[in-house]
Protein backbone atom coordinates (compact mmCIF):
# COMPACT_ATOMS: atom_id res chain seq x y z
CA UNK A 1 0.00 0.00 0.00
CA UNK A 2 0.94 3.42 -1.11
CA UNK A 3 0.53 5.11 2.33
CA UNK A 4 1.72 8.78 1.24
CA UNK A 5 -0.34 8.81 -2.70
CA UNK A 6 -3.62 10.92 -3.04
CA UNK A 7 -5.23 9.87 -5.70
CA UNK A 8 -7.74 12.88 -7.51
CA UNK A 9 -10.30 12.25 -9.85
CA UNK A 10 -13.86 13.49 -10.37
CA UNK A 11 -15.05 13.57 -13.71
CA UNK A 12 -14.69 15.15 -16.90
CA UNK A 13 -15.64 18.96 -16.14
CA UNK A 14 -14.72 18.74 -12.70
CA UNK A 15 -11.59 21.08 -12.69
CA UNK A 16 -9.20 18.06 -11.90
CA UNK A 17 -6.48 19.92 -13.54
CA UNK A 18 -6.70 23.14 -12.31
CA UNK A 19 -6.72 21.68 -8.00
CA UNK A 20 -3.63 19.76 -9.49
CA UNK A 21 -1.72 22.86 -11.15
CA UNK A 22 -2.73 24.48 -7.92
CA UNK A 23 -1.08 21.38 -5.62
CA UNK A 24 1.93 21.85 -7.64
CA UNK A 25 2.44 25.22 -6.96
CA UNK A 26 1.89 24.62 -3.58
CA UNK A 27 5.35 22.36 -3.79
CA UNK A 28 4.00 19.04 -3.66
CA UNK A 29 4.86 15.83 -6.07
CA UNK A 30 2.16 15.37 -8.78
CA UNK A 31 2.05 12.16 -10.85
CA UNK A 32 0.21 12.89 -14.32
CA UNK A 33 -1.46 10.00 -15.53
CA UNK A 34 -2.88 11.91 -18.90
CA UNK A 35 0.83 13.04 -19.18
CA UNK A 36 1.86 9.37 -19.25
CA UNK A 37 -0.86 8.48 -21.44
CA UNK A 38 0.27 11.01 -24.22
CA UNK A 39 3.74 9.66 -24.14
CA UNK A 40 2.34 5.53 -24.12
CA UNK A 41 0.01 7.14 -27.29
CA UNK A 42 3.33 7.64 -29.24
CA UNK A 43 5.15 4.69 -27.38
CA UNK A 44 2.51 2.33 -28.49
CA UNK A 45 1.19 3.87 -31.94
CA UNK A 46 2.09 1.22 -34.33
CA UNK A 47 -0.27 -1.02 -32.03
CA UNK A 48 -2.95 1.51 -32.33
CA UNK A 49 -2.42 2.10 -35.93
CA UNK A 50 -2.89 -1.47 -36.71
CA UNK A 51 -6.27 -1.33 -34.84
CA UNK A 52 -7.87 1.79 -35.67
CA UNK A 53 -6.33 2.53 -39.46
CA UNK A 54 -3.58 5.30 -40.57
CA UNK A 55 -6.68 8.10 -40.61
CA UNK A 56 -6.21 8.75 -36.54
CA UNK A 57 -2.79 10.33 -37.70
CA UNK A 58 -2.16 13.67 -38.00
CA UNK A 59 1.08 14.44 -39.03
CA UNK A 60 2.36 10.93 -38.27
CA UNK A 61 1.36 11.22 -34.76
CA UNK A 62 -1.73 10.31 -33.46
CA UNK A 63 -4.83 12.70 -33.24
CA UNK A 64 -6.33 12.22 -29.95
CA UNK A 65 -9.50 14.22 -31.04
CA UNK A 66 -9.93 11.89 -33.86
CA UNK A 67 -8.99 8.97 -31.82
CA UNK A 68 -11.57 9.99 -29.38
CA UNK A 69 -14.18 10.44 -31.83
CA UNK A 70 -13.86 6.68 -32.49
CA UNK A 71 -13.93 5.21 -29.22
CA UNK A 72 -16.07 7.42 -27.55
CA UNK A 73 -18.95 6.81 -29.75
CA UNK A 74 -18.16 2.61 -29.79
CA UNK A 75 -17.74 0.64 -26.68
CA UNK A 76 -15.48 -2.08 -28.03
CA UNK A 77 -13.21 0.09 -29.61
CA UNK A 78 -12.97 1.99 -26.51
CA UNK A 79 -11.65 -1.26 -24.60
CA UNK A 80 -9.26 -2.29 -27.17
CA UNK A 81 -7.40 1.06 -26.79
CA UNK A 82 -7.62 0.89 -23.19
CA UNK A 83 -6.17 -3.08 -23.57
CA UNK A 84 -3.48 -1.32 -25.05
CA UNK A 85 -2.49 1.41 -23.26
CA UNK A 86 -3.69 0.78 -19.76
CA UNK A 87 -1.40 -1.89 -18.18
CA UNK A 88 1.88 0.42 -19.58
CA UNK A 89 -0.38 3.78 -18.09
CA UNK A 90 -0.55 1.94 -14.39
CA UNK A 91 3.23 0.79 -14.42
CA UNK A 92 4.70 3.94 -15.12
CA UNK A 93 2.19 5.46 -12.47
CA UNK A 94 3.20 2.41 -9.99
CA UNK A 95 7.40 3.05 -10.65
CA UNK A 96 6.78 6.65 -10.04
CA UNK A 97 5.28 6.48 -6.82
CA UNK A 98 7.62 4.27 -5.75
CA UNK A 99 9.92 7.17 -6.02
CA UNK A 100 7.67 9.61 -4.57
CA UNK A 101 7.17 7.19 -1.46
CA UNK A 102 10.40 7.35 -0.39
CA UNK A 103 9.97 11.09 -0.29
CA UNK A 104 7.75 10.25 3.09
CA UNK A 105 5.73 13.22 2.21
CA UNK A 106 1.95 13.65 0.56
CA UNK A 107 1.88 13.22 -3.33
CA UNK A 108 -1.11 13.49 -5.67
CA UNK A 109 -1.72 11.12 -8.76
CA UNK A 110 -4.25 12.23 -11.67
CA UNK A 111 -6.25 9.10 -12.19
CA UNK A 112 -9.33 10.46 -14.10
CA UNK A 113 -11.09 6.87 -14.66
CA UNK A 114 -9.75 5.50 -10.89
CA UNK A 115 -13.19 4.30 -9.85
CA UNK A 116 -13.96 2.77 -12.88
CA UNK A 117 -10.65 0.78 -12.72
CA UNK A 118 -10.39 0.52 -9.34
CA UNK A 119 -8.94 -3.33 -9.35
CA UNK A 120 -5.93 -2.04 -11.09
CA UNK A 121 -5.13 0.73 -8.56
CA UNK A 122 -5.78 -1.35 -5.17
CA UNK A 123 -2.59 0.16 -3.73
CA UNK A 124 -4.04 3.51 -3.37
CA UNK A 125 -6.49 3.67 -0.55
CA UNK A 126 -6.62 7.63 -0.07
CA UNK A 127 -8.86 9.36 -2.97
CA UNK A 128 -9.53 12.84 -3.04
CA UNK A 129 -12.60 13.70 -5.32
CA UNK A 130 -13.38 17.36 -7.04
CA UNK A 131 -16.34 17.74 -7.44
CA UNK A 132 -19.23 19.64 -9.51
CA UNK A 133 -22.75 19.01 -9.68
CA UNK A 134 -24.01 17.18 -13.22
CA UNK A 135 -24.86 20.32 -14.97
CA UNK A 136 -22.24 22.05 -14.22
CA UNK A 137 -20.06 19.58 -15.32
CA UNK A 138 -22.67 19.36 -19.45
CA UNK A 139 -22.21 22.99 -19.09
CA UNK A 140 -18.26 23.34 -18.95
CA UNK A 141 -17.76 20.11 -20.95
CA UNK A 142 -19.97 21.90 -23.92
CA UNK A 143 -17.86 25.45 -23.16
CA UNK A 144 -14.49 23.91 -23.47
CA UNK A 145 -14.80 21.02 -26.12
CA UNK A 146 -17.40 23.43 -28.36
CA UNK A 147 -19.80 20.55 -28.24
CA UNK A 148 -23.89 20.67 -28.14
CA UNK A 149 -25.08 20.18 -24.98
CA UNK A 150 -26.66 16.22 -26.24
CA UNK A 151 -22.75 15.23 -26.82
CA UNK A 152 -21.62 16.77 -23.63
CA UNK A 153 -24.03 15.15 -21.60
CA UNK A 154 -23.01 11.62 -22.75
CA UNK A 155 -19.35 12.27 -22.29
CA UNK A 156 -20.22 12.82 -18.86
CA UNK A 157 -22.45 9.89 -18.73
CA UNK A 158 -19.81 7.38 -19.46
CA UNK A 159 -18.03 7.90 -16.71
CA UNK A 160 -18.86 6.73 -13.46
CA UNK A 161 -22.40 8.88 -11.65
CA UNK A 162 -20.13 12.22 -10.19
CA UNK A 163 -22.51 11.69 -6.92
CA UNK A 164 -21.36 8.57 -7.03
CA UNK A 165 -18.00 9.31 -6.72
CA UNK A 166 -18.46 11.81 -4.21
CA UNK A 167 -19.68 9.04 -2.33
CA UNK A 168 -16.86 7.02 -2.15
CA UNK A 169 -14.25 9.52 -1.33
CA UNK A 170 -11.88 9.72 1.46
CA UNK A 171 -12.22 13.90 0.94
CA UNK A 172 -14.37 15.77 -1.48
CA UNK A 173 -12.83 19.00 -2.97
CA UNK A 174 -15.63 21.75 -4.10
CA UNK A 175 -14.95 23.20 -7.21
CA UNK A 176 -18.55 24.27 -8.30
CA UNK A 177 -17.20 27.60 -7.73
CA UNK A 178 -15.03 30.04 -8.30
CA UNK A 179 -10.96 29.84 -8.73
CA UNK A 180 -10.95 31.87 -4.80
CA UNK A 181 -13.21 29.06 -3.46
CA UNK A 182 -10.91 26.81 -4.88
CA UNK A 183 -8.17 28.04 -3.22
CA UNK A 184 -9.87 27.80 -0.34
CA UNK A 185 -10.89 24.46 -0.31
CA UNK A 186 -7.32 23.29 -1.14
CA UNK A 187 -5.69 24.92 1.92
CA UNK A 188 -8.48 23.04 3.84
CA UNK A 189 -7.40 19.81 2.54
CA UNK A 190 -3.52 20.11 2.75
CA UNK A 191 -3.64 21.05 6.51
CA UNK A 192 -5.81 17.49 7.18
CA UNK A 193 -3.40 15.59 5.11
CA UNK A 194 -0.34 17.27 6.43
CA UNK A 195 -1.78 16.80 10.07
CA UNK A 196 -2.53 12.57 9.25
CA UNK A 197 0.84 12.18 7.27
CA UNK A 198 3.00 13.97 10.46
CA UNK A 199 1.04 10.92 12.32
CA UNK A 200 2.05 8.55 10.33
CA UNK A 201 5.79 9.62 10.49
CA UNK A 202 5.58 9.64 14.22
CA UNK A 203 4.70 6.27 14.50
Amino acid sequence: MFKYAFVVTGSIGSGKSTFLKLIKDRGYGVIDADLIAHKQLEITKNDIVAEFGEQILTNKKIDRKKIGEIVFNDDLKLKKLEAILHPRIRAEIVNQSKILEAIKKPYFIDIPLFFERIKNYNKFNQIIVVYAPKEILILRVMNRNKLKYEVAKSRVELQTDIEKKKNLANFVVDNSKDLKHLKKQIDKILAIINLNINSINLE
